[in-house]
C-alpha cells in the first residue's frame, strides 16, 4: 500500500479534479494599480494553495461602479498597462480570469481576460448589458452577443476575441472551461449553456452584482440551476468591499456549485480579501453527461455548438500543494447531513414505498400482505411500510399476515422484538418453527449437520433461508395474499441474499430501492415524526440497536453471533462504494480516494443528525481497500444473476436502483477483473486475505 500523503494517489489531478479558487479582492474606486496589485497578491496565494484556475469579479481591474469614468482614456490606458504586467507575471501562476474594460474597433467592451502561462489566452466580452433600474451599462459598453471568430490586441498581445471561446488544458482532457459575465446568466438563455453544449465542464461567471435583500438567494438559485441543467460546475465571484457605494452596496459573494450541489461559498460582507477553494470533479461531470442522452440531444438540436466554438489550448502545470480535498464528500451518499434535507428525503422515500405498495395491492386480487418478520431492520421497515399502506387503503392492519420463523440460530431478542412489533402494529402474527422441516431436508440431503456434526456451510444457511420464503409463498397461496419482499438495495449490490426460493424473491420488493444506511434513518424518521403510537416507537427504537445478522449460524464458543458486516464489510462503506461506482461510474481508485477523505477522520465533516457518537468510526486506507476489493468481486462477478431476476419494486433514490428494468443492466456472467486490476494499479497488489 503506497503512502497516501506523498505519492501520486493523494494528488487531485490523478482523480480528475480541478482546483478552482474564486477570489474576492478588496477593490478601489478606480485605482487601477491598487486593483492589479490585489489581483496579483491573491493569484500568488491561490498558486501556493494548488489552484488551477482563479476567478476574479467583473471589471476587477478597473472597478465596476465608475460610471462615466469608464470612458476616460487615462483610465483605459492604465488598465491596458496593468494587463500587460499581469500577463508577464502569469508564467508561474494558475490561469487567471480577470475582469477589465477593453477597447476594440472604436468600442468599449466589458470583458473577461483569460491569462495563463505568460499569454493572453482570450478575451470574452459580456453578451448582455443590463440597462434597467440601477444599471446603465449600455451608456459605456458595447454588447458582445453574436461576436465570434474575432481577435483583439491588448497591451501588445494579440488574442482571440468573442463569445465563442472554450479553454482547454493540454494533457488534462476534462479541464475545459467557458466564461460569461454577470448579467449573462440572468438571461433566459445564458451564453454558458452553449459553452456547456460545446464541451465546457466548468462554467465561470465574473460578476459585479450589487447586493439587495434576497439577491444572494437568487444567485444561489441561478448558479445551482445552471450547474444542474448543464451537468457542469458553475463558479461565481461578485464584487466586494472597496467598490463605490454611491448608490449601491456589495457583498463579495463567491460560490461554486456542481450539478446543483454547493461545493464552497465565501464570507459575505467581509473587509478582507478572500479565496474560496473548490475541487471540481470534472471526471464525474463527463461521466454523467455520457449517461444523459438528453444533453447530447440538446447539443444536436442546437446545431452542435462545438462546431462554432474555438478551442483555446493552454499548458497545464500543477502548482503548490496538491494534497487535501476542497469539496464535501458525504460519508453516507444516500443520507444527507443537513437535518431539513434528511427530513424531506425520508418523507419522500417512505411515501414512495407506501405508494408503490398501495398501487400494487390494488392491482391484485389478493386480500393480504404476507411478510416474514425477523426482528431485523429490513423486515421491520417493510412491515411498517405495509402498515401505512393499510392505513392508506382503509384496511385493518390485520390484513397483514406476519410470520416469524425461528431457525437454528434465531436469538430470543430478535424473536421477541418481532412479536412485540407485530402486536404493537395490530397485524395478524403467527410463528412457524422451521427447524423440523430444515432437519428433514438436511437429512434427506445427507448433510453432516443431520448426523450431529457442527457443519454450518452455505447449504446449512440456505436451507433455512429457502424454507422461510417457501412457506411465505405457500401461505400467500392459501390466504389469498402476496409476499412483500424485505431485502434492500445494499444486499442486492453485494448479492447477500438467497436466490430463487429465498429472500431474493417476492411478489413485490418494496425495499429494493433503499440502501441499508437509509433504512435505519427511515425508521428513525418514523419515530421522530410520530408515524406510529408510543409502544410501536419504543420497539422500533429497540430494533435499531440490534446487531445486523442473518441469524442462520449458531453462536460460536464465545457466544458471538453471526455478523453480516464481518463477512461482507461495513454497510457504510458498501453503500459508499455502491453509489460512486454504480451511480457515477467512477474508477475504483477514485472511489478509494474519496472514501479515504470521507472516512479517515471522524472529527472532520458532518454526520447525519442523531448519529450515535459510539458509532462514529474511522476507516484507514488499507481497511477501505480490503472491503472495496470484496465489494468489486461480489458486485461484478458473483451477484448479477440475482439482480437480473429481481422482482418489481419502486425506485426510491436518485442515487440509482439495480432493477434490470430500470437503472442497471449488466451480464450475469461478467467478471470483476478489470475493476480489481485498476485498483491494484493505483494501490499495489491486494494483500492476502
Amino acid at each position: 500500500m503506497p503512502s497516501v500523503t506523498s505519492d501520486r494517489f493523494a494528488s487531485i489531478e490523478t482523480h480528475g479534479l480541478v482546483r478552482l479558487a474564486a477570489a474576492t479582492p478588496v477593490a478601489s474606486v478606480g485605482d487601477v494599480g491598487a486593483n492589479a496589485a490585489a489581483i496579483l497578491s491573491l493569484a500568488q496565494e491561490a498558486a501556493a494553495g494548488g489552484a488551477d484556475l482563479v476567478l476574479f469579479p467583473e471589471l476587477s481591474l478597473s472597478s465596476y461602479a465608475l460610471d462615466d469614468l469608464h470612458l476616460q482614456e487615462a483610465l483605459l490606458d492604465r488598465v491596458e498597462a496593468e494587463i500587460g504586467r499581469l500577463v508577464a507575471a502569469s508564467t508561474d501562476l494558475p490561469v487567471l480570469l480577470v475582469g477589465a474594460p477593453v477597447r476594440r474597433a472604436g468600442r468599449l467592451y466589458n470583458t473577461a481576460l483569460v491569462i495563463g502561462g505568460g499569454r493572453l489566452l482570450g478575451v470574452v466580452p459580456k453578451s448582455y448589458l443590463p440597462n434597467y433600474r440601477e444599471y446603465y451599462e449600455k451608456r459605456w459598453f458595447a454588447p458582445g452577443a453574436g461576436l465570434a471568430g474575432l481577435e483583439v490586441e491588448v497591451a501588445g498581445h494579440r488574442a482571440p476575441f468573442g463569445t465563442d471561446l472554450l479553454f482547454a488544458a493540454a494533457d488534462r482532457p476534462d479541464f475545459l472551461f467557458n466564461v460569461e459575465i454577470c448579467e449573462d446568466y440572468w438571461a433566459p438563455l445564458p451564453p454558458s449553456t452553449f459553452g456547456a453544449l460545446a464541451g465546457a465542464l466548468i462554467l465561470c461567471n465574473l460578476s459585479a452584482s450589487n447586493i439587495t435583500i434576497g439577491k444572494a438567494r437568487d444567485r444561489h438559485l441561478l448558479s445551482a440551476a445552471q450547474s444542474a441543467r448543464c451537468i457542469a460546475a458553475y463558479a461565481y465571484s461578485a464584487a466586494g468591499p472597496g467598490e463605490s457605494t454611491t448608490d449601491m452596496a456589495w457583498d463579495g459573494q463567491a460560490m461554486v456549485h456542481e450539478m446543483g450541489d454547493l461545493l464552497a461559498e465565501s464570507t459575505r460582507f467581509g473587509d478582507a480579501p478572500e479565496l474560496t477553494f473548490a475541487d471540481i470533479d470534472t471526471q464525474r461531470l463527463r461521466l454523467e453527461r455520457m449517461r444523459n442522452g438528453t444533453f447530447n440531444d440538446t447539443a444536436a438540436a442546437m446545431g452542435h455548438p462545438e462546431q462554432r466554438f474555438r478551442r483555446i489550448a493552454f499548458p497545464f502545470r500543477p502548482l503548490g500543494d496538491r494534497s487535501g480535498l476542497h469539496r464535501p464528500v458525504r460519508r453516507f451518499p444516500f443520507v444527507p447531513a443537513d437535518p431539513r434535507e434528511l427530513d424531506a428525503d425520508c418523507y419522500e422515500a417512505f411515501n414512495i414505498q407506501v405508494e408503490g405498495l398501495v398501487t400494487r395491492f390494488r392491482a391484485t386480487a389478493g386480500r393480504h400482505f404476507v411478510i416474514g418478520v425477523s426482528g431485523g431492520l429490513d423486515s421491520t421497515h417493510a412491515l411498517i411500510v405495509a402498515a401505512k399502506a393499510c392505513d392508506r387503503l382503509g384496511l385493518s392492519r390485520s390484513a397483514i399476515l406476519g410470520y416469524t420463523m425461528p431457525g437454528f440460530a434465531t436469538g430470543e431478542e430478535t424473536k421477541s422484538n418481532a412479536w412485540a412489533l407485530m402486536n404493537a402494529l395490530g397485524v395478524t402474527g403467527e410463528e412457524i418453527d422451521i427447524r423440523p422441516a430444515a432437519r428433514q431436508m438436511l437429512a434427506d440431503m445427507d448433510h453432516p449437520y443431520a448426523k450431529g456434526e457442527p457443519v454450518y456451510d452455505v447449504t446449512f444457511e440456505n436451507v433455512q433461508a429457502g424454507l422461510r420464503t417457501d412457506y411465505l409463498f405457500r401461505l400467500a397461496n392459501r390466504h389469498g395474499g402476496f409476499v412483500v419482499g424485505t431485502g434492500d438495495l445494499s444486499e442486492l449490490g453485494l448479492g447477500w441474499c438467497t436466490y430463487g426460493v429465498g429472500d431474493q424473491m417476492s411478489h413485490y420488493a418494496v425495499n429494493s430501492g433503499v440502501p441499508k444506511t437509509l433504512i435505519q434513518y427511515l425508521i428513525r424518521w418514523c419515530i421522530a415524526t410520530d408515524q406510529f403510537d408510543a409502544p410501536t416507537q419504543a420497539i422500533l427504537t429497540a430494533i435499531l440497536g440490534t446487531e445486523i445478522s442473518p441469524e442462520l449460524v449458531p453462536a460460536d464458543a464465545d457466544g458471538a453471533l453471526q455478523s453480516t458486516e464481518s463477512k461482507v464489510g461495513p454497510y457504510a462503506l458498501n453503500d459508499f462504494f455502491l453509489h460512486h461506482i454504480v451511480r457515477a461510474g467512477q474508477p475504483p481508485s477514485k472511489v478509494a480516494y474519496l472514501a479515504w477523505h470521507a472516512w479517515r477522520d471522524p472529527a472532520a465533516g458532518d454526520w447525519p443528525p442523531g448519529y450515535p457518537d459510539s458509532a462514529k468510526l474511522a476507516y484507514d486506507l488499507p481497511t477501505i481497500r480490503r472491503w472495496l476489493d470484496n465489494f468489486l468481486f461480489r458486485f461484478f462477478t458473483i451477484s448479477q444473476f440475482k439482480r437480473s431476476a429481481l422482482p418489481n419494486g419502486p425506485k426510491v433514490s436518485s442515487g440509482g436502483a439495480l432493477s434490470p428494468r430500470g437503472d442497471w443492466r449488466a451480464p450475469s456472467d461478467g467478471t470483476a477483473a478489470l475493476w480489481l486490476d485498476e485498483l491494484a494499479a493505483a494501490l499495489g497488489p491486494a494483500p492476502p486475505s
